[in-house]
């Protein structure tokens, strides 16, 4: 994937964010949407060698779509200014489908590659699940928690959105109790990809590689 041409696309529609500049540099987007098609095509073969369940991931229904919508937004802008994957064993990319354990990157115009793997703001009935199988599953848990691979590479799980008090049900006591706090259970690293465009892939392969422990944990749920 050329990477410079694709942030470079993306500088340029996020100062010109008009159908009109769309419509003219299509035949651009075309070119790096059919590459961007192809990482995702290699990555679900590759990551299939460590998680077979990925393998049937249809790599054009993993990609998001450009286009934002619109109808519930205050900004009137109609493009996304990144490029953006999800791939599950569910093939449901949405976080509110409750699509399940995700691997997830996106390009922005920046130059700036976002990695992530778990669970970001599942439905509820999908949140409570994890979160009883947290307190099911403390062991399992204190293992994803102290996996080396994934502390060094990631510092630990997201607390975006964390509750100030335990969830309706749970309680506030126990050895994971603030984990319970948790609306998404996700760990992401975000890394300038622009300085080493030629390690996109690889960078992007070995990342997932280190959040499989809690995705594999998740699945269990």
């Amino acid at each position: 994937m050329h990477v410079r041409d694709l942030t470079a696309f993306l500088s340029e529609l996020s100062e010109n964010n008009n159908r009109a500049w769309f419509v003219m540099n299509k035949p651009r987007y075309d070119i790096l949407r059919a590459e961007f098609l192809q990482l995702v095509i290699r990555l679900i073969a590759d990551i299939s060698k460590f998680d077979p369940a990925i393998a049937a991931v249809n790599p054009k229904k993993a990609l998001f779509r450009i286009n934002r919508d619109m109808r519930f937004s205050r900004e009137k802008i109609p493009y996304k200014t990144h490029f953006s994957a999800a791939l599950n064993a569910s093939g449901l990319k949405k976080p509110s489908q409750g699509g399940g354990p995700t691997y997830y990157f996106h390009i922005d115009a920046d130059g700036k590659l976002l990695i992530a793997g778990g669970e970001w703001m599942p439905p509820s009935d999908r949140l409570r699940a994890i979160r009883q199988h947290v307190l099911d599953d403390r062991t399992g848990f204190s293992k994803v928690l102290k996996n080396k691979k994934l502390v060094q590479t990631f510092g630990g799980l997201q607390e975006e959105g964390k509750l100030t008090r335990p969830p309706k049900g749970f309680s506030g006591e126990g050895p994971h109790a603030e984990y319970l706090k948790l609306k998404s259970f996700i760990v992401w690293v975000e890394i300038d990809v622009i300085k080493y465009p030629d390690l996109l892939e690889a960078k992007l392969l070995s990342t997932f590689k280190d959040s499989w422990p809690l995705i594999n944990w998740l699945r269990e749920t």
